[in-house]
């Protein structure tokens, strides 16, 4: 039995690939997927349908003269022959032609549960909840073996060493993937003290991707009470939980670098307001030294013996002047009036009467006599002249 070595057996089967007739000119349709385009102007893909892939190579002469766009998720037809890279050992298609032979069957999916999630408003703007400023305990949900999460580690680590990290390991791509992710979300939810948490995964094909376009998890992130910034894949890479989450970061370094203030200039603006407070607090305390400085010498706190008794006595002078002439214009009231009342009195006064040589006359019982035969011939009556009173007789009635 032949020993070979690797390039002998890689030579041999690429020597069988190429004698087959039907390899050598084939038309091979699928869906796009891991697109690339080389700076050489070479694209590379891998054509893909629901059991198997193979990759896609086409050199840049022949890119130009394909008339649609490439992209993933484009279903296509491939024109070209099949041989074997000898340097990686495997069987490579090498495009001569493509063309489009509709949408695939992903994109197909992905567009449907997006205008059903749309139409549901959990791409709504309104519903994103805002970031805190300081988290103090950040929650990640990623693959434990990837480069994604030591590049969340360390940048949290540089920029915020204050923040608890807690890391929900789950498995990115596969069938299980998004239950694991929904799972992970909702128990961060039930745990207290997780402020912010973090959804992703490193860049990959669509397929790879395919986890974070699923109605599950959609719904999960679309459910956190917890603010959840969505990092999957490539600052290129779009998906639907990037748009359901309530912040899209491009990639798991920079949802990182969201998530967290810098502590350098988080300090040098604590620095900046420290000295503000500082200058405020001395412009305060010198006006105030001011101040106590004016009211220290001033004339009250120097003699304040002299000031109060200097104030109260302007203040006995006044109320005694003011009470002098409240005085006297009382009396000069009260005067007047009783001068005014005096008089009335006189002139209704009977002895004005009597003044001017009238006199009243009472009969013997007492009573005035206003008529001469309220008394009879020899009654006594009584004369009250203005000066003395006569006792007479009554000699003679005249009516």
């Amino acid at each position: 039995m032949p020993v070979l070595t690797v390039r002998e057996l890689t030579v041999r089967i690429k020597e069988l690939l190429e004698s087959d007739y039907l390899l050598g000119n084939l038309w091979v349709k699928g869906e796009i997927s891991n697109f690339k385009r080389a700076s050489s102007g070479h694209v590379y893909f891998t054509l893909k349908d629901g059991y198997s892939c193979v990759r896609v190579v086409m050199f840049r002469s022949r890119v130009k003269n394909v008339k649609c766009i490439l992209e993933n998720g484009l279903a296509v037809r491939v024109r070209g022959y099949v041989t074997v890279f000898e340097r990686d050992g495997q069987y490579q298609l090498y495009a001569e032609e493509i063309e489009p032979d509709g949408a695939g069957a992903l994109f197909a999916a992905l567009e449907k549960l997006k205008q059903k999630l749309a139409a549901e408003g959990l791409f709504n703007p309104g519903r994103k909840k805002k970031l805190p400023r300081f988290p103090g305990c950040v929650g990640i949900i990623t693959s434990p073996t990837g480069a994604a999460i030591r590049d969340m580690l360390n940048i949290l680590r540089r920029r915020w060493p204050a923040a608890r990290i807690i890391l929900a390991p789950v498995t990115v791509q596969g069938e299980t993937a998004p239950e694991e992710v929904a799972r992970a979300i909702s128990l961060f939810n039930q745990l207290r003290g997780v402020d912010l948490i973090i959804v992703g995964r490193g860049g990959g094909s669509l397929e790879e991707l395919w986890a974070f376009n699923t109605e599950t998890v959609a719904r999960s992130i679309a459910g956190s009470s917890i603010p959840v910034i969505s990092a999957v894949g490539h600052e290129t890479d779009y998906t639907i939980a990037d748009l359901v989450a309530d912040l899209r970061a491009p990639t798991p370094s920079a949802a990182a670098e969201i998530a967290v203030p810098d502590r350098v200039e988080v300090k040098r603006a604590v620095d900046m307001h420290r000295v503000r407070l500082v200058r405020c607090l001395q412009g305060q305390a010198a006006s105030l030294r001011q101040r106590l400085e004016r009211c220290v010498s001033s004339r009250v706190m120097v003699r304040p013996v002299e000031c109060i008794c200097d104030q109260r006595r302007l203040v006995v002078d006044l109320w005694e002047r003011q009470m002098v002439r409240a005085v006297r214009g009382a009396v000069e009231n009260n005067s007047n009036r009783l001068a005014l009342l005096a008089g009335r009195l006189n002139a209704l006064s009977p002895l004005s009467t009597l003044a001017r040589g009238y006199c009243i006359v009472s009969g013997p019982d007492g009573a005035l006599l206003r008529e001469a035969r309220q008394v009879k011939e020899g009654d006594s009556v009584t004369v009250h002249l203005y000066r003395g009173i006569l006792d007479c007789t009554v000699r003679e009635i005249k009516n």
